[in-house]
């Protein structure tokens, strides 16, 4: 191998240069690089707890023996040019167990007549609460049901209802002295009471399309056993149990006639006849 003399001089000083700096110890310049699992795990608790800042974070890492400076954690949190805010489900999620909507659902009947049920939801687990039906609901009678459906408790912290005429000066009356406060929907806007817009279309397709009302006492037995068989049969995530514990529950022959009928409401339904 041939080389210049000037290639040998600049190899030289170049292990000179290596030689001594290892010798020295001198440390490298510049912060030392942060590990990339105390990286991710704050961004992972910032993410999931919005309102804490670099001092809280770095007071949990403290708490995890981790010892990471405040100022890295505050280098490492995304800067934010307006306050933290909650996301809207974990919103719904802290006001659901406080929060109870009402409905009304017009059915004919054979005799060419209009009846109307009110229909009280619950909105935790969707859990009918109550039920009640009538031929002329006035404003007395639609602040009953809230009455009989929570007997011996304070109610619900907020009532979802619409702005229907119905609920008049005694319906506000009797719900400001159980101390509920009342969220009203927009006019003409059913979507912002879904869950009870949901409801009354699961009635209507499973149960009321493939019935002719005769009465008030026959709709009631009706919606009575209906609703026996809607809260612990549906498939919703929100139900109180899955459809194949409470189909077990039931028995095989029960499962049976469910998986037999079109809609998933029994074929025998008290007081109906048959659906189809």
């Amino acid at each position: 191998m041939i080389v210049t003399p000037d290639t040998v001089l600049r190899w030289h000083r170049h292990l000179f240069r290596t030689h001594w700096t290892k010798r020295s110890g001198r440390p490298p310049l510049g912060r030392p690089p942060i590990n990339a699992e105390i990286k991710a795990l704050v961004t992972r608790m910032a993410a999931a707890n919005p309102l804490w800042g670099a001092p809280r974070i770095h007071g949990e890492l403290r708490k995890l023996g981790l010892d990471v400076a405040e100022r890295t954690v505050s280098r490492l949190l995304r800067k934010r040019r307006t306050p933290p805010s909650q996301t809207w489900r974990t919103f719904r999620a802290n006001h659901v167990r406080d929060l109870v909507c009402l409905d009304f659902l017009t059915v004919p009947t054979g005799c060419l007549r209009v009846l109307f049920v009110l229909v009280v939801l619950a909105h935790p687990r969707r859990r009918v609460v109550h039920v009640h039906v009538t031929e002329h609901p006035t404003a007395q009678w639609t602040a009953q049901p809230l009455v009989e459906a929570f007997p011996n408790d304070p109610g619900p912290s907020y009532l979802l209802r619409d702005r229907d005429r119905v609920f008049g000066e005694p319906f506000r009356h009797r719900v400001k002295g159980r101390r509920i406060t009342e969220v009203l929907t927009a006019s003409r806007s059913p979507w912002q009471n879904p869950f009870a817009e949901r409801l009354i279309g699961s009635v209507r397709r499973e149960c009321l399309d493939h019935l002719v009302v005769l009465g008030e006492s026959h709709l009631h037995r009706i919606l009575t056993a209906y609703f026996a068989y809607y809260s612990p049969s549906r498939t919703s995530p929100c139900a109180t149990s899955s459809p194949c514990t409470s189909d077990r529950s039931r028995g095989p022959g029960c499962a049976r006639r469910i998986a037999s009928s079109g809609s998933g409401w029994p074929e025998s339904v008290p007081g109906g006849g048959s659906p189809s």
